[in-house]
């Protein structure tokens, strides 16, 4: 039903009855439906052709298509498609063009190959009891101190307090600043074998 019809069909079935059952003129019941006299007249000579289904909507698509594509040209590239045969290959298969051959694959809904691969499980669980499982949802917060030099359009103090490790995503130990001291004992990796030395020694970090 299109966006400006006046009647949907219990309207026409009501303006059908009035005129039918009741004893109303066309022109009456056209007027009490808010619709012209040959709109009436309409519905009136359609319901008199093939009863109340006749006052449904008709489909847009053409009775006859003489042009339409053969069953058996369908039926072979589903076939082909069916083998896995991307949408260049059938069209050269069957000497058909690419936009004929993408347009039955989509009317067959196999318009992608992973639509012949059936379909995984639901990923669900269960529970016996309510409350065994609990949900938490995170979000991450931006840090905001002040307006920003999109709208002040201040960037003179931006480099020294990144220089000194302070302002916005900055974050400085307690006690000072942090020392790196490598450890003399050799280890083994597990696998191999090998000492760990020099730049494989472990660091430990301490803050003073």
């Amino acid at each position: 039903m299109h966006e400006n019809a006046r009647l949907t069909v219990h309207g026409r079935v009501l303006l059908v009855r009035r005129v039918v059952e009741e004893d109303w003129t066309v022109v009456a019941a056209s007027e009490a439906a808010g619709v012209s006299v040959r709109t009436g007249f309409k519905w009136l000579a359609r319901f008199r052709a093939g009863g109340e289904r006749m006052l449904h909507d008709r489909s847009s698509a053409p009775g006859r298509m003489p042009h339409a594509t053969p069953v058996a040209t369908i039926e072979a590239v589903e076939g082909l498609r069916r083998r896995r045969l991307s949408g260049p290959a059938i069209a050269r298969e069957l000497g058909l063009p690419r936009s004929t051959v993408g347009a039955i694959l989509r009317r067959l809904g196999l318009g992608r190959v992973s639509a012949l691969d059936p379909r995984a499980p639901e990923n669900r669980y269960e529970r016996r009891l309510p409350g065994e499982l609990i949900h938490v949802d995170t979000k991450k917060l931006g840090r905001i101190q002040g307006i920003g030099h999109r709208i002040t359009g201040d960037r003179t103090r931006q480099s020294n307090r990144r220089g000194r490790g302070e302002g916005l995503g900055w974050e400085r130990p307690p006690r000072g600043r942090l020392r790196c001291r490598p450890r003399h004992r050799r280890h083994r990796h597990p696998e191999e074998g090998q000492p760990l030395g020099g730049r494989g020694a472990a660091i430990r970090l301490h803050a003073r």
